[in-house]
């Protein structure tokens, strides 16, 4: 047993794969891949509580495929392949605990996958730990099971990037090319921009290499993910142009913009930054954010001294082209924005581990191996501590719009109804109702329109707790609430009353 273990901490040592006789890369034990993917699903089910509402952007996704309300304003930067993810369930239930089961055991399944894909490029070992690391994230754990897209990004990323590395060491496999466009695709499904940030140095490779038929499944994999996208813009939004230029404008305008430390102040567990102020969090908090790089760096050094870099670098140029447009072109900070960064990173960054901890020879160095584990294991607490914050706090807030929901019912304001204002979009979702906004980001009515519908549905405007009301409303009846002020239009009641 000892000569064993020795032995395959050497293969791990030297980056070799460890092999059975007669076994391909696709069947030889891949239980190690297998217990971080099932582990990552647990975690998801125990400590992101099914029963969490949906959020603001859940409801505007589910909506467009589910029974509960009508579908939300969906505005241009949005993409419907997690609505068609979601499909399978949201399109005959409302219960958003099997929703959640249903994207974590997905969830699960496709980190296993993604993993499962690099084998041969890297030791099992190494796979395994860098699941363990992409999983553990709060952020990874937190969004798992929701049904928003930037999971499935990183996870497209990763077979992407993997099935590349697997063509450019073996032409012939097929399901290597398969896997290349099939990854490509998923990111464009989920959001085209990202995927065209990801997949930016696998172009330059496959251009530089000249590896036509490489070039066909990635640039196939692009367009068959984001044609729909690129069809709705000329159908819905004016052309691609106008759907490009209404995304920047309602992300902010996309410039030259440093917001680095807006995403470190997203760490503390802010789901959405923005605007981003007030204190940094406690070090404590963002200190592994930047041994991130670190530690890819190592990852880079190793492969170069082993005359391996490929593997290593592309992941590392990916996950780079993947974080610029969240790090320096916008001007707000979401924390899952970086979830396909993370992603990649993680195999680079568990390959420097394991060569911090093991000598040439696969023996353990103890005093680097304790102090690794000693830090991982800090940054695991850290990591509990933010999540379960942050679940407290996303729950709590969605339980207030279902308060809210309820006194709307209350109200007699019941599907087909009109909600306009303050949190309107999700609490619309939540109550049945269509909204409306006349500024911002989800501005898809008028003032005027608004008044017609209040003539034939009831209808109601959303205001912060003792704000006035829109010009509109101020003849409106007034009820306070736990959350928003509701002002309800005199056609609002379902029985007609004042």
């Amino acid at each position: 047993m000892a000569h064993d273990t020795n032995a395959m901490l050497v293969r791990m040592r030297r980056r070799e794969p460890a092999t059975v006789p007669g076994a391909s890369w696709r069947t030889r034990g891949a239980w190690p891949l297998a217990a971080v993917a099932a582990a990552f699903t647990l975690a998801q089910l125990v400590l992101v509580r099914p029963g969490m509402g949906l959020g603001w952007d859940e409801s505007v996704y589910v909506s467009q495929v589910g029974t509960q309300a009508p579908a939300s304003f969906f505005s241009a930067p949005r993409a419907r392949g997690i609505s068609l993810l979601v499909a399978p369930i949201a399109s005959w239930s409302t219960s958003t605990e099997l929703l959640r089961v249903y994207l974590a055991l997905l969830s699960g399944l496709g980190l296993y996958l993604a993993l499962r894909v690099w084998r041969g490029r890297f030791p099992d070992g190494v796979l395994a730990l860098a699941g363990a690391l992409f999983a553990s994230l709060w952020v990874t754990l937190f969004y798992g099971p929701q049904a928003m897209p930037n999971y499935w990004v990183a996870i497209g990323g990763l077979v992407c990037v993997g099935c590349v590395l697997r063509v450019r060491a073996n032409r012939g496999d097929r399901a290597a090319l398969w896997g290349v466009a099939a990854g490509a695709a998923l990111m464009a499904w989920m959001r085209p921009t990202d995927a065209v940030y990801v997949t930016l140095p696998l172009l330059v490779l496959v251009a530089a290499s000249r590896s036509w038929r490489l070039a066909l499944a990635l640039l196939a994999g692009l367009a068959a993910g984001a044609g729909q996208w690129v069809i709705e813009a000329y159908i819905d939004y004016g052309g691609l142009g106008q759907r490009l230029s209404d995304a920047s404008r309602i992300q902010g305008g996309l410039g030259w913009y440093f917001a680095v430390d807006d995403q470190l102040r997203s760490l503390i567990g802010r789901t959405l930054c923005r605007p981003c102020t007030g204190p940094m969090p406690n070090p404590v908090v963002w200190a592994w954010w930047f041994v991130l790089p670190l530690l890819a760096a190592v990852g880079l050094a190793v492969a170069l001294r082993a005359r391996r870099p490929l593997p290593t670098l592309l992941p590392l140029a990916c996950a780079t082209t993947a974080a610029v447009p969240y790090l320096f072109l916008i001007g707000y900070a979401a924390p899952r924005f970086l979830l396909p960064a993370y992603a990649l990173l993680a195999i680079p960054v568990a390959d420097a581990l394991l060569h911090l901890v093991t000598t040439r020879s696969g023996r353990w160095r103890p005093v680097a191996a304790t102090l690794i584990a000693l830090g991982l294991a800090g940054h695991l607490v850290v990591q509990y501590a933010v999540l379960d914050r942050t679940v407290d706090r996303t729950t709590a807030d969605r339980r207030d719009w279902e308060r809210t929901a309820t006194h709307l019912h209350r109200l007699g304001v019941r599907s087909p109804c009109l909600l306009t204002g303050y949190q309107a979009l999700p609490v619309a979702y939540y109550t049945g109702c269509s909204s409306a906004a006349t500024t911002g980001p989800n501005e898809n009515s008028t003032e005027a329109a608004i008044l017609r519908t209040a003539d034939r549905m009831p209808t109601a405007a959303l205001t912060r707790p003792g704000s006035p009301p829109p010009a509109f409303a101020r003849g409106w009846e007034v009820h306070r609430s736990a959350g928003p002020d509701l002002y309800l239009a005199p056609s609002a009641r379902e029985d007609g009353s004042p």
